[in-house]
């Protein structure tokens, strides 16, 4: 229905950005890497795909095509909602993603949380063919850029995930001190939770 959205941002957030077009603010959720690649920006093009449900009309959007058709083809599987669509886009790049399905790696799925093995194994079967058919292009992802621990749960918490227990995981994390960006923190979080 909406191809894309173009305007300015008016709120960036981990999860979801606000554009204004024409005086209208619209709420697209969003994964960390199309996150990762608007965060210096302040007008956007994001491609969209328009999720409807029973009970909620969502917008998804994402900074290149790639992404887009990736999310459109996990939705595809059985089993597999938009949320864990974008959980699966948000814990892994699209590389990594493209990389797992079309060689068959099911334990690096199974390393997003919410992605079980018959899951993993389902991706698998249903898009091994198909991805490696519909010859998508791939770029690597930058995450170099230095955040807080704040926007790192509120992420987690839009994600749906207990505060105490998301809270925990970033700190273990930090300890670490393995990480220097957001996206890296959630990613790492989404893996220990």
């Amino acid at each position: 229905m909406y191809e894309f959205l173009s305007g300015k941002l008016a709120e960036k957030n981990p999860t979801y950005v606000v554009i204004e077009n024409n005086g209208i603010g619209y709420m697209i959720n969003i994964s960390l890497n199309t996150f990762s690649k608007i965060k210096d920006l302040n007008d956007v093009k994001l491609f969209t795909h328009f999720y409807v449900r029973e009970d909620a009309q969502i917008l998804f959007g994402f900074a290149d095509e790639t992404e887009r058709e990736l999310f459109r083809f996990l939705l595809s599987v059985s089993g597999v909602g938009a949320s864990t669509a974008r959980l699966i886009l948000s814990s892994l790049t699209t590389e990594e993603v493209y990389e797992a399905i079309t060689q068959g790696n099911a334990p690096v799925l199974q390393s997003v949380k919410g992605v079980g093995g018959k899951t993993a194994q389902r991706i698998i079967i249903d898009l091994g063919d198909k991805l490696t058919k519909a010859g998508i292009e791939l770029e690597k992802v930058d995450f170099s850029h230095n955040t807080l621990k704040d926007e790192a749960l509120s992420g987690l918490l839009i994600l749906g995930f207990n505060k105490t227990t998301a809270e925990k995981a970033v700190n273990r994390i930090l300890k670490r001190g393995s990480v220097s960006s957001v996206e890296e923190l959630i990613k790492e979080a989404l893996k220990a939770l």
